[in-house]
């Protein structure tokens, strides 16, 4: 049987793309390696800007997501800065006009709200089933995948791999950057409140996070694989000390930096930079982790990977059938989202060249940029939307 489209990956991004042609006539399978009724072994949080909402709430899943308890944290600020150097900048929900600048989203709740939307839809969803092999021809794409040890094979007028690292699709030219760092990454509470207020702070050893979820914060912690694994097997109290004393106190006087009074859940992962030249080849289409893995920065990488979802539905949607997967629509979709995922990549590794580096020459210039931004309404504003919606 010939598909309209076969999804590669399940996931957050994979089912929002599948969600986005529920109304329509496409014939759309969706292969997913979890065994049906799985969503992960362990829970962990996503950071969605308000436009990443605003596509979820168009996929009719936002309000199931929010009514789970504790699923769902807004953003109210964001509070930037440099430990020890001047600089800063007070980004708020109530200046750029929306109800959250973001939102801190349970994985769990997300991905389960999506599958059973899915399975209102109607929509396949092949599970145990893992893609080993994509080969592509000017009429079709076959894909090869193995279910229990069977082998099986699926043919599509395109293919979406929005799962994995893309390597099943080669001569896109990939690339990789490894930034020799690490994200030891955790939970804490805080003696007072958080009111949904996030701090992004660069400092010597480089940028470190602290974002608002349910009774607590998560924070992101990055620093060199060696400082990684020593600061992951401290006890708990020692931990907390380092944790406020690299952190610092905020600089404007209006907050200090939060005391700390439990963490938990403490990991480590390597931080890298990686992505393809191309997201459009013969017949396939990459997205998500596949076409661009981020830096944790500035909470860029999934919402980059929710607007290449919505963008593909709504591509697909306005082409027909006998043309999806056809180079010139393809190169049509590659160009629609180069600015905004350019932007986004680079935004995110020129923040790390500019306040991830430790060197003191740089602290003047960096605070001086920070001071700049919070006192240029329209740059603040401008830098705001960025965050908030993308490049359009």
């Amino acid at each position: 049987m010939l598909h309209d489209l076969v999804i590669v990956g399940a996931g957050p991004v994979g089912a929002a793309t599948a969600l986005g042609l529920a109304d329509s006539e496409l014939s759309v399978v969706t292969l997913d390696a979890r065994a049906e009724g799985k969503i992960g072994r362990s829970d962990r949080s996503l950071a969605l800007s308000h436009g990443s909402r605003l596509i979820l709430e168009r996929l009719g899943i936002w309000g199931e997501v929010a009514a789970v308890p504790d699923a769902v944290t807004p953003i109210r600020a964001i509070d930037v800065s440099q430990r020890g150097g001047f600089g800063h900048v007070r980004l708020e929900a109530e200046e750029q006009g929306v109800p959250a600048l973001g939102y801190v989203v349970s994985y769990r709740a997300l991905q389960g709200a999506l599958d059973a939307a899915l399975a209102r839809a109607g929509r396949r969803v092949a599970h145990g089933v893992n893609a080993t092999r994509i080969e592509a021809t000017a009429a079709f794409a076959r894909i090869e995948a193995e279910r229990e040890g069977e082998r099986i094979e699926y043919t599509s007028r395109l293919v979406v791999v929005a799962d994995g690292d893309g390597k099943l699709v080669p001569g896109l030219g990939r690339r990789h950057h490894d930034y020799g760092q690490v994200a030891l990454v955790g939970k804490v509470w805080p003696r007072e409140p958080h009111r949904g207020l996030a701090f992004e702070r660069f400092t010597p050893g480089g940028p470190m996070a602290l974002l608002p979820e349910a009774d607590h914060y998560g924070f992101v912690w990055t620093t060199t694989p060696a400082e990684g694994e020593a600061l992951r097997s401290l006890p708990d109290a020692q931990f907390l000390r380092e944790l406020e004393e690299r952190f610092g106190a905020c600089v404007d006087g209006r907050a200090g930096a939060p005391a700390f009074l439990r963490v938990e859940d403490r990991r480590v992962f390597p931080l890298a930079l990686e992505f393809a030249g191309r997201i459009v080849g013969e017949r396939i289409a990459l997205m998500g982790n596949a076409a661009q893995a981020l830096h944790p920065i500035a909470g860029q990488g999934f919402n980059l990977g929710v607007r290449d979802a919505y963008e593909l539905a709504r591509e697909l949607l306005a082409t027909p059938r006998d043309e999806i997967g056809a180079r010139d629509r393809l190169a049509r979709y590659a160009r629609r989202r180069q600015p905004d995922r350019i932007a986004g990549i680079a935004f995110t590794h020129g923040l790390l060249q500019i306040f991830g580096v430790d060197s003191s020459w740089l602290s003047w210039p960096r605070g001086l940029a920070l001071t700049l931004l919070d006192a240029l309404p329209p740059a603040k504003r401008m830098f705001a939307r960025t965050m908030l919606f993308g490049v359009r």
